[in-house]
């Protein structure tokens, strides 16, 4: 299993728009496209509120504070239990699920989440959960630099900041000057 991926998940949740079903429908990858068909309103619910809870735990594995991220990590595990299974149509195609058969949207989606976000903390730490910098984005990230430096969740994000912070020195030289 790759559990980066599914750590990815989360932050894709965490990023997405969900004001509505197409929302949530976007949210879902090619590898994920048998998803979208079966989502109902009631998933829409379930998504928001566990959209809420990974922002906050990527706020406060950000703050450091870790056994707090770890709990509500703890609470998703509860909420959204793993209940692996080998799924395929036949030898060549054998893969992990992360739910039982017939399980909800929400609960195949959220189980993996979870799972990624879990394995993704014990392996890195909470210190790589990461919030983006620019202020106008508010995204959140995993953050995969050789030394945990990333401070933005892409690079257009991070050429807009720097180049803001740059008008705004050049600004700030320009009125000194007159």
């Amino acid at each position: 299993m790759n559990f980066d991926a599914y750590a990815r998940t989360a932050v894709d949740l965490v990023n997405a728009e969900l004001s509505d079903i197409t929302g949530l429908r976007a949210l879902f990858a090619d590898e994920q496209g048998w998803m979208r068909e079966h989502i109902t309103e009631k998933d829409l619910g379930v998504f928001r509120r566990a959209q809420r809870r990974l922002r906050d735990v990527f706020q406060l594995g950000t703050a450091g504070r870790d056994a707090e991220a770890v709990n509500e990590i703890n609470v998703l595990l509860e909420t959204f239990p793993v209940q692996p299974r080998i799924s395929g149509h036949d030898a060549s195609d054998w893969h992990m699920h992360v739910t039982s058969r017939g399980a909800s949207v929400s609960a195949e989606y959220l189980a993996g989440a979870a799972w990624g976000l879990a394995v993704w903390l014990c392996e890195y730490g909470s210190a790589r959960f990461g919030i983006c910098a620019d202020e106008r984005c508010g995204n959140v990230y995993l953050d995969t630099s050789s030394n945990n430096c990333r401070r933005f969740c892409s690079e257009r994000c991070a050429t807009r900041s720097h180049v803001a912070a740059h008008r705004a020195r050049k600004r700030a030289a320009n009125l000194t000057l007159a």
